[in-house]
């Protein structure tokens, strides 16, 4: 189907600028490094984990992983990230989620030095999204996004984006990136009356809901751009939140799931990464 994005392309390209620009960093002697705390049994983020670890290899990114098992406290994980934040050859801080339940996990992301907060989530880092401050981190997903609408070559100034669903993860920072592109967005979520009379209007929709096959043919507008960050899993089989087959038909460009826009999260954090490793070289 021509209207299927192939993102698998776009991380591609963006990959092999990251790994340019980290050879571009050791020839003047700095090291990204990244900092990786799981404190969990969950398989998922340890597959996760593993995926970041591999990229950090083919990307030639240095990685060193603390494995919590269930009787750390918050206290070590806090005594961890404290010496991370003062180590000067970690230039970001990462901690998998979700923690074990007893671990105060709101103080522990938070305790996260904002300068080395890869994934883009602290409230430092979201207030300077908020007001387009420079030096803002940008969350991988939404960063991830807006590869994609890049790449289209569509300029999204005065376009009618639609956003469903309203995460500090996805929904809230990609609203603020569009209207950073002048497009005029709109909010939706599970309390939203009649979801269709916005949805249909959209010329970009950006759907994370986590709701298997939310969107279908009927909901969006001819010729639409949309953004499927749903990953859901039916009956061993993985589907986004929208109903690709059938809006694929109508819309202009749609990203596919899998293979959409969760694969470019991974390479989004390496680029925050390697982004905050190239401020220690303008401080030499």
């Amino acid at each position: 189907m021509d209207s299927i994005i192939d993102v698998k392309k776009i991380v591609e390209r963006k990959k092999e600028k990251i790994k340019s620009n980290v050879q571009k960093l050791n020839k003047v002697g700095i090291y990204p490094k990244l900092a990786v705390i799981l404190a969990n049994d969950d398989e998922a983020s340890k597959i996760y984990v593993g995926k970041k670890r591999s990229m950090c290899e083919e990307l030639g990114i240095q990685e060193v992983e603390y494995i919590l098992d269930e009787t750390t406290t918050t206290k070590k994980v806090l005594e961890i990230i404290d010496r991370l934040n003062n180590d000067t050859s970690v230039d970001g801080i990462l901690v998998q989620l979700p923690l074990f339940k007893h671990l105060d996990e709101p103080k522990i992301l938070e305790a996260i030095s904002c300068k080395k907060d890869v994934d883009g989530f602290h409230p430092t880092n979201l207030g300077k999204l908020i007001i387009n401050h420079e030096e803002e981190i940008i969350p991988c997903t939404p960063k991830g996004i807006m590869w994609i609408l890049d790449s289209l070559g569509v300029n999204i100034e005065g376009l009618n984006a639609v956003v469903v669903g309203r995460s500090v993860i996805v929904g809230k920072p990609i609203a603020q990136l569009l209207l950073k592109k002048n497009a005029t967005v709109t909010m939706c979520h599970s309390k939203t009356k009649d979801l269709k009379s916005y949805t249909s209007k959209a010329d970009i929709l950006v759907v994370a809901t986590g709701v298997p096959n939310l969107i279908t043919k009927d909901m969006v507008k001819k010729d639409a751009i949309v953004i499927d960050v749903g990953i859901n899993r039916i009956e061993k089989k993985i589907v986004g939140d929208v109903d690709t087959k059938e809006v694929s038909k109508k819309v202009k460009y749609i990203t596919p799931v899998p293979g959409g826009v969760g694969i470019t999260t991974v390479a989004a954090l390496m680029d925050n990464l390697v982004n905050i490793a190239s401020k220690r070289k303008e401080k030499r």
